[in-house]
């Protein structure tokens, strides 16, 4: 057992398990204290949620299970040279929109049929349901409100979702497969699921395979984070920007590409700008040693 660690892989597994199922269970008990205080306080109670899902557990399990460097285990470490390339990332997110909405196009147009007929009714409900819930939180009218959807919607999931999916699952996956590309696709795909969204899995895996490559290139969590916040911060503007008249854009239609050769050209940038930053960093290291 590597010295800085205090437990067996399967007892950390079953522990993360355990702070995770009851971190879970103390938000949902005290998130449930504000739903019922209106429109601010269904915000709240969000937040409180992710928090007690996604940001607490990872914190709590690495303390508990390592020695020493607690917060630099988890991913919070300065990204790897060149810095810059945590920008790359973040202008990867708006490269990659038309990517994004193929992908969200073929994911809606599936269709199951047959004795799966059921089933596809139940998943578009919960599609329906958590589409509304999202519209219901976005909609809103001043500054503040903005502000508040920025913080519950963008900042506390990126910052959650990265400690839990990048900083704890992809870098317990590394170890475990020994291969970045397995880790990062694994990875994704739990994080898409774990939304239990079936008509929005593949432009999520998709994100998370983005968020997992740039990670993994600059080592840092800062890097999938700012990404993440990026992501979900410019739908909450681009939302409240067009309640307000300010522009005519759909968010669901936001960066969308009718034609294929746009598509076609995103994916190669997309596919490019991370091999080149994948490039440039072993690049780096070697001119390093």
């Amino acid at each position: 057992m590597s010295e800085h660690l205090r437990y067996h892989r399967g007892k950390r597994v079953l522990l993360f398990l355990i702070i995770l199922f009851v971190s879970g269970l103390i938000g949902v008990a005290i998130s449930a204290i504000f739903m019922a205080a209106g429109d601010t306080g269904m915000k709240i109670a969000q937040g409180l949620s992710s928090i007690f899902m996604f940001v607490v557990p990872p914190i709590v399990y690495y303390y508990v299970t390592r020695m020493k460097h607690q917060m630099y285990d988890l991913g919070f470490r300065k990204p790897a040279n060149p810095w810059w390339l945590l920008l790359i990332g973040v202008v990867l997110m708006f490269i990659s929109l038309p990517v994004t909405n193929q992908l969200t196009r073929w994911n809606e147009a599936m269709s199951f049929g047959g004795v799966f007929e059921k089933l596809e009714e139940y998943l578009k409900m919960l599609e329906e349901t958590a589409a509304a819930t999202t519209e219901k939180m976005l909609n809103v009218d001043t500054i503040g409100g903005l502000l508040l959807n920025l913080l519950v919607i963008a900042l506390i999931p990126a910052v959650g979702e990265e400690l839990s999916f990048r900083g704890v699952l992809q870098q317990g996956l590394m170890r475990r497969v020994k291969s970045p590309h397995v880790a990062i696709l694994l990875s994704a795909a739990i994080f898409s699921f774990i939304h239990f969204q079936f008509y929005g899995f593949l432009p999520r895996m998709f994100l998370g395979i983005l968020l997992g490559y740039m990670f993994y290139i600059t080592g840092s969590l800062w890097t999938s984070i700012a990404m993440h916040f990026v992501n979900n911060g410019t739908a909450v503007v681009v939302y409240y920007l067009n309640h307000k008249g300010v522009v005519n854009v759909d968010v669901e239609h936001f960066g969308e590409a009718q034609s294929p050769w746009l598509v076609g050209i995103s994916t190669v940038v997309t596919i490019a700008l991370i091999a080149w930053s994948w490039w440039r960093v072993n690049n780096t290291k070697k001119g390093d040693d």
